[in-house]
C-alpha cells in the first residue's frame, strides 16, 4: 500500500489469508505483454535494466555487519512468522497474485493522471495503456499497484490505488515516474506507490530472473508495523508508533549466511539466494515477511512453497549506512 503524508494515518494493508493455489490465470491482453505466462514477456531490454549498476538495489549487503537493533526488528516483525512469496500463478481467492509488470511494445501517449495525494505525486509524465494491468485483477479492492516498464523511455510509472477512467485517463492514490537510469531518489519526506518513497520495479523478483537461476538485486518486503522514521534510501515514512523496536522503511535485512538452500527447488533457490546476498528492503506494511515478485503464469507455485520454510529468525538486520554515498542519491559507495 502507498503512504499518506508523514503523519497523517492510513488504512492498513489488506492481509490476504494463505490459501491453495485453485487455477490457473487466463492470459490477459495487454500490449507488448500478451501472454503473462510468457518467461520472454519481462525480460529486460538490453540497455534498460531497472536499476543502475551502482545502485543500492543492486548493492551486495552479504558482508556487512549485523544491524545492533536486528533481533529486536526481527522480533517485532515477527521471529516465529514464515516467510511468504507474495506471488506466483493462478489465483488465490479468486484473484491473481503478484503485481503485474505491463509493458508496451509501442509508444504510449502521455496520460492524464489525477491523486488523492497530488503534493507528493509527480503531476505528468506518464504513459500508462488503458488496459494496463491491476494488481489482484480489475476488480480488486487491494492495493491496485499499475507498474508500467516503459523500456524505450527507460523508465517506470507507478501507480498506488489506481483506476482507468477511460479516455487516456487514470485516477489514483499517489504515483511516480522513476527514470530507471538515474540514482536520484524522490525528494525528501515524499511518498511514491510504496510508503518508503522507493520505486517498486526494482524491487520485484521477475520470472525470467528466476528462470535463469539468478536473482541479482534487493527485493522489496512488508512488515506488519514499522516505526515513524524512514533510512536510507527510503524517503518517506507510514509508522504505526513512535516506537524503536519497530523497524524504520528502507530498513535491509537479508537471509542469514548459516540458512541452507541448497536443497530448494531452483525458482525458490534463486530468490533465497538473492535474500543472502542482496536482502530485501522495508517498503510497505503489510503482512510479516511477505517477499514481492511480479504476477506471472510460469510461476511454479510448488518450487515457491519452498520459501516458507524459512522463518523470522532466519533473518537479521543489516547495517546498510556504509554504502550511502549520498543522502539524495541511490548511487552507492564504489567498492
Amino acid at each position: 500500500m502507498a503512504a499518506q503524508p508523514a503523519g497523517v494515518p492510513r488504512p492498513s494493508r489488506r492481509i490476504r489469508a494463505v490459501a491453495t493455489v485453485l487455477a490457473v490465470a487466463g492470459a490477459c491482453l495487454v500490449a507488448g505483454y500478451p501472454d503473462p505466462g510468457r518467461a520472454a514477456a519481462a525480460a529486460p531490454a538490453a540497455d534498460c535494466e531497472t536499476a543502475p549498476a551502482d545502485s543500492f538495489w543492486r548493492a551486495p549487503v552479504d558482508t556487512l555487519p549485523v544491524h545492533p537493533d536486528s533481533a529486536r526488528y526481527v522480533s517485532s516483525i515477527g521471529a516465529s512468522e514464515p516467510l511468504h512469496p507474495d506471488f506466483g500463478s493462478g489465483l488465490v481467492d479468486g484473484r491473481p497474485i503478484g503485481i503485474p509488470i505491463t509493458v508496451p511494445d509501442a509508444a504510449v501517449p502521455e496520460s492524464k493522471v489525477s491523486f488523492d495525494i497530488a503534493e507528493e505525486s509527480d503531476p505528468s509524465g506518464y504513459r500508462i495503456p488503458q488496459n494496463a494491468r491491476i494488481e489482484n485483477g480489475p476488480a480488486s479492492d487491494g492495493d491496485r499497484h499499475v507498474i508500467v516498464w516503459d523500456r524505450g523511455l527507460c523508465k517506470s510509472y507507478e501507480l498506488w490505488n489506481a483506476k482507468p477512467l477511460g479516455g487516456n485517463a487514470w485516477h489514483a492514490g499517489g504515483g511516480a515516474v522513476f527514470d530507471l537510469r538515474s540514482n536520484a531518489l524522490r525528494p525528501d519526506g515524499w511518498t511514491s506507490a510504496d510508503a518508503a518513497g522507493l520505486a517498486i520495479l526494482p524491487g520485484l523478483v521477475r520470472y525470467d530472473e528466476a528462470a535463469s537461476g539468478r536473482v541479482d538485486h534487493a527485493i522489496r518486503i512488508t512488515v506488519p508495523r514499522s516505526d515513524r522514521s524512514y533510512v536510507w534510501p527510503a524517503r518517506h515514512q507510514a509508522g504505526a508508533a513512535a516506537d524503536p523496536a519497530l523497524p524504520p522503511m528502507g530498513l535491509r535485512l537479508r537471509l542469514k549466511s548459516s540458512v541452507d538452500t541448497s536443497q530448494l527447488a531452483p525458482q525458490a533457490k534463486a530468490v533465497a539466494d538473492a535474500l543472502k546476498k542482496y536482502g530485501a528492503i522495508v517498503a510497505d506494511n503489510g503482512s510479516a515477511w511477505f517477499v514481492s515478485g511480479e504476477e506471472n503464469a510460469a510461476w511454479d507455485n510448488d518450487q515457491l512453497a519452498g520459501l516458507k520454510g524459512f522463518k523470522g529468525s532466519d533473518f537479521e538486520a543489516v547495517d546498510a549506512s556504509g554504502l550511502q554515498r549520498s543522502p539524495d542519491s541511490g548511487a552507492v559507495v564504489p567498492r
